[in-house]
């Protein structure tokens, strides 16, 4: 089974603020006996920039985003080696790949990505994934590394993704309060939405709330998600034993195929909007025609995914359209007929069924 474990920047330190060697090692023990037993891992790293602060004895968060490039730049260098030492000490071979949101939405680069992970795995190699955060600008970042392993679940079709961080878990409370009780097991991430607020930790860049949306992103592959914190032992959570977390079950319908990579890499190029008569059929599993498009924003080829909505705007599926911005001007109300007459040879529909998801 691959098993994808995210690591958070504040779980890479100890109490008095050095780089916790002692969990690192703890971790590549864990990882050495579970792969003894047929588990693989890939493991998705935060900390660049607390690695870079530490190395340079800045002893502060940086206060630009150039000062955060430049750092990230400095400490990945210094984390990959800490990685590497201590893993070789338990006789474990990593690797290091990073990676930006612009691989997940070029077909060619998402392949390439795949088959070098397939590659290491095959090898018996740890990859070690981080945000590339010395060059990553505004429009190519995944914001925190929750999104990023959910991204690589989608890549990877992991048995499991376990996600470590500061909080251990998600509560009814803050967890420092009498009172507040651990949710041990949820049927999905929505369970969870009442107890969950936006948070952020002093060198990490997401929250709870940014490991629950990551959370809805797996589950709804079918793949089970587990929130622990840094002690809690990966046996116990991947051979189903109790542990002090919380585990989201899988989808019992999840995702596949090209409607997976469709919902969670693609990026909308345009709106559709729709009647109602189109939105009961697309509702009931029809594709989406002409006839039923009343307007639509943005530029868009053949082939691109766009989002469609009702005539006031709520969003409702995405799909890929047979039709580019400038082809569908032409052929919007119009029926099957007109359509084939105007371009003989094409789909008639706007967006097939095959290629369409609700949202």
């Amino acid at each position: 089974m691959l098993v994808i474990v995210k690591v958070g920047s504040n779980l890479l330190q100890t109490e008095e603020g050095d780089i916790d060697l002692a969990f690192i090692a703890s971790l590549a023990e864990q990882v050495k006996k579970l792969r003894k037993e047929g588990f693989q891992f890939v493991l998705v790293s935060s900390g660049a920039v607390l690695a870079g602060i530490k190395k340079l004895g800045l002893g502060r968060r940086p206060k630009s985003l150039v000062e955060k490039q430049a750092l990230a730049s400095v400490g990945q260098a210094y984390l990959m080696h800490l990685y590497d030492t201590v893993f070789s000490n338990y006789g474990l071979k990593v690797s290091q790949v990073l990676l930006n949101a612009d691989v997940f939405r070029n077909r060619e680069r998402y392949e390439t990505a795949k088959n070098t992970f397939c590659q290491l795995l095959r090898w018996g190699i740890i990859p070690i994934v981080n945000e590339n955060d010395a060059v990553a600008v505004e429009e190519l970042i995944f914001g925190d590394n929750d999104f990023l392993a959910a991204h690589l679940a989608v890549m990877l079709n992991p048995g499991f993704v376990v996600i470590m961080s500061t909080a251990g878990g998600v509560y009814t409370g803050d967890p420092r309060e009498a009172g507040s009780v651990l949710l041990r097991e949820v049927n999905s991430p929505e369970e969870l939405a009442a107890f969950v607020r936006s948070t952020k930790s002093a060198y990490g860049s997401g929250g709870m709330k940014s490991k629950l949306e990551a959370a809805r992103i797996i589950h709804s592959l079918g793949v089970p998600v587990a929130i622990v914190g840094k002690r809690t032992p990966l046996e116990a959570v991947l051979k189903g034993k109790p542990f002090d977390g919380t585990l989201i079950k899988p989808s019992p319908k999840p995702v596949r195929g090209r409607k997976k990579l469709l919902a969670y890499l693609e990026q909308p190029k345009g709106i559709l909007y729709i009647d109602e008569g189109a939105k009961r059929a697309i509702l009931n599993g029809k594709s989406l025609l002409a006839v039923g498009v009343r307007s639509f924003e943005g530029s868009f080829k053949r082939g691109d995914a766009v989002t469609i909505a009702a005539e006031d705007g709520t969003p409702i599926a995405k799909g890929k359209v047979n039709f580019s911005s400038e082809e569908l001007k032409k052929i919007l109300g119009k029926n099957s007929e007109e359509i084939k007459r105007l371009f003989p040879g094409r789909p008639t529909e706007v967006v097939h069924r095959d290629d369409l998801l609700l949202l």
